[in-house]
């Protein structure tokens, strides 16, 4: 069979997880209108009758500002070695300038094939995706250039059909039931964290983590994690309020990836600079 690794890049909030998701035919990571929502290396896995495609979905490229954004820059950096082909991925919607370029070069410096997938086409105008592409195009000697739809599905499959096209033959990697290599901990922590960001402005999007602290037969426990008390009394709202919408919108999804009905039991805690911390960053896997 074909099978390996292809290497997600771009800017922040490009639409590289939603991609990601498309592609596998799935939810594997969580997404919003967030930049940074990416904070980890997570494999989303493509399984097809003659291929496995494992897609490596990543921080996007920053200037690291804290302890956090320094390990998600690192992460990025360490993720191209082992891969057989990159992934870039472009904003249609957005000015294709510096912050590509900049990307582009490190992409296109590894000595791999390199797809473009200019993404969110949807419900643009003919000429302005021709203008985009053409703008893509110079970011470097790529392999293809899709403009797609991760939003709609428009053209994800011919996309897959090309970046399965540049695998070598090997075997497979991952069980044909896996989809991801995040543990259901983590992904179960995932998306109380998503439906979080979701309901959240400003500063405290960034400011959240959460860790899943146990699953039970009928309970599953789970603490958020903020920097200030101010942020706490954002999460939890008034009269708690916020913290059980947020259970609320991440219980079906929760329930079924552990395959049962579970009281969802969440808890809002402080730890000041967790984000600087590299001993709560270890903690949280990051």
């Amino acid at each position: 069979m074909k099978s390996g690794f292809v290497a997600v890049a771009g800017r922040p909030n490009v639409g590289k997880s939603t991609l990601v998701n498309a592609l596998c035919g799935q939810k594997i990571a969580i997404t919003s209108t967030v930049p940074n929502t990416t904070r980890r290396r997570i494999f989303g896995v493509a399984h097809g009758p003659e291929y496995q495609l494992a897609l490596v979905d990543l921080p996007g490229f920053q200037r690291p500002i804290d302890s956090l954004t320094e390990r998600m820059q690192q992460t990025v950096d360490a993720s191209f070695d082992d891969v057989d082909a990159v992934l870039l991925v472009v904003d249609a919607r957005a000015h294709i300038g510096a912050g590509d370029r900049f990307v582009g070069r490190r992409v296109f410096g590894l000595g791999k094939p390199v797809v473009i997938a200019l993404n969110k086409v949807d419900r643009l105008k003919p000429s302005h995706i021709a203008t985009q592409m053409k703008a893509a195009a110079e970011l470097g000697d790529f392999h293809a250039l899709h403009p797609v739809s991760a939003k709609t599905g428009e053209g994800v499959g011919e996309l897959r059909d090309d970046l399965v096209f540049l695998l070598p033959e090997g075997p497979a990697y991952f069980p044909a039931e896996q989809a991801t290599d995040l543990s259901l901990e983590e992904r179960v922590a995932e998306v109380v964290r998503e439906k979080a960001l979701h309901l959240t402005r400003e500063e405290v999007p960034h400011a959240v983590s959460v860790e899943v602290e146990e699953i039970e037969e009928r309970r599953l426990r789970a603490v958020i994690y903020v920097e200030t008390e101010s942020q706490k009394g954002i999460l939890v709202g008034k009269k708690g309020a916020m913290v059980r919408e947020i259970g609320t919108r991440a219980r079906p999804e929760i329930e079924a990836l552990v395959g049962r009905s579970l009281f969802l039991e969440l808890q809002v805690k402080v730890r000041p600079k967790w984000r600087r911390d590299p001993r709560m960053l270890e903690r949280l896997g990051l």
